[in-house]
């Protein structure tokens, strides 16, 4: 898994290689050419960004800003120097951190800054491998961090750089501290472990409807193997959950319906419930009536001294469709309500043991196989926060993993892994056995709960402290860091779920589709569930999203595919 750096370490040293034998710089050779390779190689690599740029983004870019040979040869030439950059950002809106030509990334709001803070040349702006820019930890689409790090060549001079590349950022991004490096330094080689935070609300741990296929699946499943008794004694203090919300929630919204109406509305929730997941993903529509009706009230109660006019492009909504829309709410609602028990907490606890350790992670990330030595590892600790916290109506859990390192969508798919466990009152060791060889499709969780807490630098900052250096510590910057992630990141984690209940359509997603992708969880085990014979098997175009299989629209080329 090859790093933006080392790439350009290798071409670099084979360029050095092949140069050995060749005359030097601007020397003629027998044929009377002028041999330059670190020319070639430049030139080469400003043609194809040229063709990517204009080629395939129509003439724009993210990661190239264009100066004027007017203005580069006026611009008084300053010393660049290698450090270490302690960057946090919250990443609604973003395409990930990496740097790319064609989306908006974290990397390349903050590459403009530097720009614009005169902390990058002008004439090293239109490429940033000329910066030896690396990072040390990928974030995905939508991934936050409170902690990370990149490191690249800048001119520091300035007391007030930090300050004055702030200037040029966006709130949701902010540069803690610019340290001193060595040359030699890449942060991501350096970096020794790394801590997430994985955020939800306690609802995930609620089991699927009972009348939805998932939840039909689960008991007949129990039933037929004579293990009904040992399911729903896994549920225990939750199996009583849906049968009051249908007594207390919904039958008095039912009551109130014309027969006619009662009956359509019956059989719209159970076609929803019931219906397939072909190849196409034809009947996997989103449940948006919640979104909308939320926005239709919010709408409501603001206050305009304007009469509202009829929007002509909306459908008007049958009796059928507004009772609808009032059940899917009342689920939703019901759902919010839950506060999770310390029995199903100790549940979910001891999911999360069971990634302690070396394991083999091949079924949670995407193109890797069982024989890849690189799907291999190490969880140092993962733990549930026994205080749960309530924002508005939803109570949330806080998960915290600290790993070596981690493959792209491993995280979501370790939570969702642990958390369909417990909700579905599979036995535990259906988590040891998706270590071994047999593919398994594992939902990869919301991307708005996860956060980069940081990286650690353990055995560089030993090194350091004996060569006299700074060590990488977020410590120094720990209020700010605080303040940060209450108003940039925690807020827009519940602001976005209250808004689009990101949670609620997930579950929605994988418990309401007939797909045999996850009866993992049922009492067949991991042979009632479909085995994906190769990792670009065509998926359902439904479970993309869940199962990590749909592309962000990032680059990967030269990253270490870190999680997302």
């Amino acid at each position: 898994m090859a790093t933006e750096a080392s790439e350009a370490a290798a071409e670099t040293g084979a360029t050095t290689s092949r140069s050995a034998s060749m005359p030097a710089s601007g020397a003629r050779n027998r044929r009377g050419e002028v041999s330059d390779k670190r020319e070639q190689v430049q030139n080469n690599r400003n043609a194809k960004r040229r063709r990517v740029i204009d080629d395939e983004n129509n003439g724009s870019s993210y990661m190239s800003i264009a100066f004027t040979p007017e203005e580069i040869a006026a611009e008084e030439r300053r010393p660049k120097r290698k450090v270490a950059v302690l960057i946090g950002y919250a990443g609604t809106g973003y395409h990930g951190i990496q740097i790319n030509h064609k989306e908006k990334t974290i990397e390349g709001d903050i590459f403009a800054a530097f720009v614009a803070a005169g902390a990058i040349s002008k004439a090293n702006a239109d490429d940033p491998k000329k910066s030896s820019l690396v990072r040390c930890a990928r974030t995905d689409k939508g991934v936050h961090a409170a902690g990370n790090v990149l490191s690249l060549k800048l001119i520091v001079e300035d007391e007030d750089v930090v300050d004055k590349i702030n200037q040029h950022l966006p709130e949701q991004i902010r540069i803690w501290g610019i340290q001193r490096a060595s040359n030699g330094f890449s942060c991501y080689q350096a970096c020794d472990s790394r801590w997430y935070e994985y955020l939800m609300p306690s609802y995930s741990l609620l089991p699927p409807q009972p009348h939805s296929f998932l939840g039909k699946k689960l008991a007949d499943s129990a039933t037929e193997k004579g293990v009904y008794d040992q399911y729903m004694g896994r549920l225990d203090d939750v199996k009583d959950f849906w049968d009051e919300v249908e007594k207390i929630d919904i039958q008095p919204i039912l009551e109130k319906l014309d027969p006619d109406v009662r009956a359509e509305v019956l059989r719209k929730l159970h076609d929803t419930q019931d219906q397939d997941l072909t190849d196409e993903g034809n009947p996997a529509q989103p449940d948006s009536d919640v979104v909308a009706q939320d926005a239709e009230m919010r709408d409501a109660e603001k206050p305009s001294d304007k009469p509202q006019e009829a929007d002509p492009t909306k459908k008007e909504l049958t009796p059928v469709d507004l009772a609808l829309r009032e059940v899917k709410v009342a689920y939703v609602a019901a759902k919010r309500r839950y506060h999770v028990t310390p029995a199903r907490m100790e549940k979910l606890q001891q999911a999360l043991d069971l990634y302690l350790g070396t394991h083999n992670y091949h079924n949670y990330t995407i193109m890797k196989s069982y024989r890849d030595p690189s799907a291999k590892r190490h969880i140092k600790s993962f733990q549930v926060n026994p205080h749960p916290i309530t924002i508005g109506d939803t109570e949330w859990l806080s998960l915290k993993v600290h790993g070596q390192s981690f493959m792209m969508h491993q995280i979501r798919k370790m939570v969702a892994m642990a958390v369909m466990v417990v909700r579905c009152g599979a036995p535990l060791d259906i988590i040891t056995d998706s270590y071994g060889p047999r593919r398994i499709s594992i939902p990869k969780a919301p991307g708005l709960g996860l956060m980069l807490e940081r990286p650690m630098f353990t055995e560089y900052n030993k090194k350091a402290a004996g060569l006299g250096k700074e060590a990488i510590d977020f410590a120094k910057w720990e209020a700010q860091i605080a303040e940060f992630k209450d108003q940039q990141i925690y807020r827009r984690m519940f602001e976005l779920e209250e808004k689009e209940n990101s949670f609620h359509l997930f579950f929605n997603q994988v418990d309401n589709f007939r797909t045999d992708y996850f009866l993992w969880v049922t009492a067949g085990g991991v042979e009632a569930s479909h085995e994906r014979s190769d990792r670009t098997e065509k998926v359902p175009k439904a479970l993309e999203a869940e199962l990590g299989d749909e592309p962000d629209g990032v680059e990967e080329v030269g990253t270490s595919r870190e999680e997302s």
